[in-house]
């Protein structure tokens, strides 16, 4: 089949059509943004051919479809509706191809990324898997029967898939354009999980929200607290990394190490590793792996330049940012924290300002830049902007590339930029003042 992706360079749409030219078909993509983004590695590695003005023809025989990112208003996918092209949703076609494997799949609304890329990184090294990773990274092995897969959330996308197993990390209010309250995205997740999933489910105990569920099918929690089946215990995070003792009611396991930061860190590696010993793998197996992993793209994504260090992060929900500079702490405890949030979108603005001000105060020093988003007008959304943030965040600044220039660099300081909006030219603007220092 022929497949016309529109937004290929979405993390999501980047992952499909990779794995959609796996399976033999031919894929061809378009995108708005020319400049080289984290998610092209994996289709430049399979020629994945990207237009940028139009002029690919659609007929009959091409297959369309497009990232929520983009409006349908968009003029590739007006001319896509206008043509003779069919036009598929992005998680149909996704569901079609979870059904040819065992599919593991991984939901919440946090953790989700690293949790698969747990999963990928043992699987791999052990009874094989395919994936698909919400950073841009998907691949299939046709000589393996499992699939590892990040089941987004958004716009209800993952009940269009199917599992043989699901995860369930954790659950809070997020996608506010899309789900009117919590108790809708919590009656979504149960949907999710009774209906899509064939055999079991694996999930955060700890977590009230995912505690609300009422579970058709059989579940295994996991957590500190114990009512939970596996428990966690003897935490212990340093600059080292994080390592914890993981128990089967009063059996214990074993003790692993992760070379990430962060409790919450602990909690996604327990989910995995729960999931990889129902299918057979080994603790000697999985305690040998687990230290030698390395996080999904734009995870902590450290960059040491001259002594001076830049974390790229795509935390973009307040209890994302507040881990994840809590997890900045634990490895860099005598440094100063200074971070640069881009808001995504106008909505989530507009729902979590004052959790995000309250997040962004425990760094030491915040900028925020102007939201940046693609899918909704900003006209629909009043007066709403990253001042919303900034009026309850203490010594908080607006931050653009021109005003790169006012952000400290200084050794004894951490720089973390966060978002999932693109902020490369970010990061890039503040690394070239380091490099074109004098020494």
């Amino acid at each position: 089949m022929k497949y016309y992706c529109i937004g290929i360079k979405g993390s999501g749409m980047s992952t499909l059509a990779q794995m959609l030219k796996d399976l033999g078909n031919e894929v061809y993509g378009y995108d708005d943004q020319k400049e080289e983004k984290f998610t092209q590695k994996g289709l430049e590695e399979r020629h994945i051919p990207i237009y940028y003005d139009g002029s690919f023809p659609l007929d009959g025989s091409v297959t369309v479809t497009f990232s929520k990112a983009f409006s349908e208003q968009h003029p590739e996918i007006q001319r896509a509706y206008k043509s003779q092209a069919n036009i598929k949703p992005y998680n149909q076609i996704l569901g079609e191809i979870t059904e040819k494997f065992q599919t593991i799949a991984v939901c919440g609304t946090h953790g989700k990324t690293t949790t698969t890329s747990l999963l990928k990184h043992i699987f791999t090294n052990t009874i094989g898997c395919s994936y698909f990773i919400g950073d841009g990274s998907g691949k299939i092995e046709k000589d393996s029967d499992h699939l590892v897969l990040e089941a987004d959330e958004f716009n209800r996308h993952f009940l269009a898939y199917r599992s043989q197993v699901s995860i369930v990390t954790c659950i809070e209010l997020e996608h506010t354009e899309i789900y009117k309250d919590l108790e809708d995205i919590i009656e979504t997740f149960q949907k999710f999980l009774n209906q899509n999933t064939k055999e079991y489910v694996i999930a955060c105990g700890d977590d009230e929200n995912i505690r609300k569920i009422k579970f058709e099918k059989p579940v295994f929690f996991y957590g500190e607290k114990e009512e939970n089946d596996y428990l966690i215990k003897d935490l212990n995070l340093d600059q080292n990394g994080s390592s914890f003792t993981l128990y089967h009611g009063s059996e214990r396991l074993d003790s692993f190490f992760i070379p990430l930061y962060g409790k919450h860190m602990v909690y996604n590696a327990a989910g995995a590793i729960i999931a990889c010993l129902k299918k057979g793998i080994s603790k000697e197996e999985i305690k040998k792996l687990l230290p030698q992993f390395k996080n999904a793209k734009r995870r902590f994504q450290e960059t040491i330049l001259n002594d001076y260090v830049i974390i790229d992060d795509y935390a973009h929900h307040p209890t994302e940012i507040q881990v994840t500079l809590k997890a900045i702490r634990q490895k860099y405890k005598d440094k100063k924290l200074i971070v640069i949030f881009s808001p995504n979108t106008y909505s989530r603005t507009a729902a979590f300002h004052k959790e995000f001000a309250q997040a962004l105060s425990l760094a030491d020093k915040a900028y925020v830049t102007p939201i940046l988003c693609d899918r909704e007008n900003p006209n629909d959304y009043g007066n709403v902007s990253s001042n919303l943030i900034l009026k309850d965040l203490p010594g908080g600044e607006l931050m653009d590339e021109s005003k790169i220039d006012q952000v400290p660099i200084d050794s004894n300081t951490v720089v973390a930029f966060m978002g999932c909006a693109t902020v490369s030219h970010l990061i890039d603007a503040y690394s070239n003042r380091i490099k074109n220092m004098k020494p």
